[in-house]
């Protein structure tokens, strides 16, 4: 599309909105790329690609093969793949993360951040999770990670030289110091942080010095950005990477979440990506501008992404790059090439509950939206799910002649509703709302699952209260996923649909 400046005087936060946690960016001529963490599902490590920071487009996954990303089918929800950093230096991408899940801290490269990516080169001698890559001036690269820890690093071959080193502590009293990401701007070499663990006191902190390696002074305004304590749509914020714009100004892209619901406030989408503008002051240390839900149009021409489709057919072969999957996606058992026009699911685990359960899903990226799909079951069961985690999910699904909702909270799964299923192929639906609260302890959302009969009619089996797949009562680092399952035998999927409710 041809450049042009934004119609109104705003643009929306978050720039990635659902899953999208630990945002990592770099920028490369008039071009800017950005990756997010991706835990237990696959492929691994998503990556976008934008013109103006605003607005992004999903161009591939870092880690979409077997041999690069290894989730073993008993590894938790939350674990996997943590924290990115992404950088270009000498005409090459490299991207540096950590599989807590099998084989610690991995690097990739690739020539193209749409792929292919090279097989990892695992890193045993980088000691923590959230590394970074830095290049000085003579070439040296230093690899610093939480703690905050650094290491010089042949970021070609991956081996460590010399002695792991204790950089910066960050600001005494805070806890979980980590994803450092280290800068050379002017005079200084500056060191930034997150702080405070990834709930309401998360925060962003920084220091300097005039070596890679410091000795680093901690700004005397730190924190640089927190949301703790404030009444503010947006919280949780921190874990942010440095980018100047295209005019030269400075931004930062972080994390943030929007609770929703009475108190204590639910969030359901996971961990957001935002964009937050800098500006330097007189002593030479950035303040940074609040990442509202609506920013100021920049002073640049803005380049609006194509707007992904409602329905995906499953007409090609390959995925489209937002679908993932848990932990792995072997083609006997996920394929477009069985039923030409449909995706086929042939089961393993016998439930959500199971780690190894075969499911496709998105990321829900709107607090209201809805999602349908034609499921033909009949040599199988299976369903439509939303999903949090392994103890924490709602579907509904065919199966026995039926089409019911299950609810998994906790330990305690029930069938919730149910209903005689139409004959062949049936159209199920999930809609998710948000009423206004209309007392304290009001959930963030309703989920209700429901089907449409042969003539169109919608039957909604079950409302129910959105706050138990949130990260408040389920606890880890993800958001709401939702797709498909088979739980038993094959299932075909014809389409699924997925929009926004205004």
């Amino acid at each position: 599309m041809p450049d042009q400046h934004q119609a109104t005087a705003v643009v929306s936060n978050p720039i990635i909105p659902g899953f999208h946690p630990d945002p990592t960016v770099c920028r490369v001529g008039d071009d800017y790329y950005l990756a997010c963490s991706s835990f237990e599902y696959f492929p691994g490590v998503p990556v976008f690609h934008s013109r103006d920071l605003v607005n992004w487009t999903q161009i591939g996954n870092v880690l979409d093969r077997p041999e690069q990303l290894v989730l073993p089918l008993d590894s938790p929800s939350s674990a996997g793949v943590y924290a990115p950093t992404l950088r270009h230096h000498d005409g090459v991408f490299h991207l540096i993360v950590t599989n807590v899940s099998g084989y610690g801290n991995l690097l990739v490269t690739a020539t193209d951040p749409a792929g292919p990516w090279s097989d990892p080169v695992r890193l045993p001698d980088v000691p923590r999770i959230d590394p970074d890559l830095a290049w000085d001036v003579d070439g040296t690269c230093w690899c610093t990670c939480a703690g905050v820890q650094q290491v010089r690093l042949d970021s070609t071959t991956g081996k460590v030289t010399g002695e792991t080193k204790d950089v910066w502590s960050g600001t005494p009293g805070a806890r979980y110091p980590e994803a450092p990401h280290l800068y050379h701007v002017g005079e200084h070499w500056y060191l930034m942080i997150a702080e405070g663990g990834t709930e309401r006191a998360h925060a962003v902190s920084i220091a300097r010095g005039t070596s890679p390696n410091g000795p680093f002074e901690p700004c005397p305004h730190n924190p640089i950005l927190t949301h703790r304590g404030r009444e503010h749509p947006v919280q949780n914020t921190g874990h942010a990477d440095l980018v100047q714009g295209p005019d030269g100004s400075w931004w930062l892209v972080l994390l943030g979440v929007r609770p929703n619901g009475g108190t204590p406030g639910w969030h359901v989408l996971g961990r957001e990506t935002y964009l937050a503008p800098v500006i330097w002051n007189e002593e030479g240390w950035p303040v940074v501008g609040s990442p509202d839900l609506e920013l100021a149009v920049p002073n640049w021409p803005l380049h609006p992404a194509p707007p992904v489709p409602v329905r995906d057919d499953f007409d090609d072969e390959r995925l489209a790059p937002q679908w993932v999957s848990l932990r792995d996606r072997p083609a006997e058992l996920i394929t477009t090439g069985e039923r030409p026009g449909w995706l086929s699911l042939r089961a393993r685990g016998a439930s959500l509950d199971d780690r190894d359960v075969v499911f496709v899903g998105r990321r829900q990226q709107h607090h209201a939206c809805r999602a349908s799909a034609l499921v033909d079951a009949t040599e199988g069961a299976g369903g439509l799910a939303v999903r949090l985690d392994e103890q924490h999910h709602y579907e509904v699904e065919v199966a026995d002649g039926e089409v019911r909702v299950v609810a998994r909270l906790g330990s305690v799964r029930s069938v919730v509703a149910s209903r005689p299923s139409p004959a062949g192929p049936v159209v199920l639906r999930v809609d998710v709302t948000t009423p206004a609260p209309d007392y304290p302890g009001s959930g963030p959302d309703l989920v209700t699952l429901g089907f449409e009969e042969p003539d169109g009619t919608v039957t909604a089996l079950a409302a129910l209260d959105g706050r138990y797949l949130s990260t408040e009562v389920a606890g880890g680092f993800t958001g709401r996923v939702i797709g498909v399952y088979a739980a038993t035998g094959t299932v075909h999927v014809d389409w699924f649909d997925y929009q926004p409710l205004t």
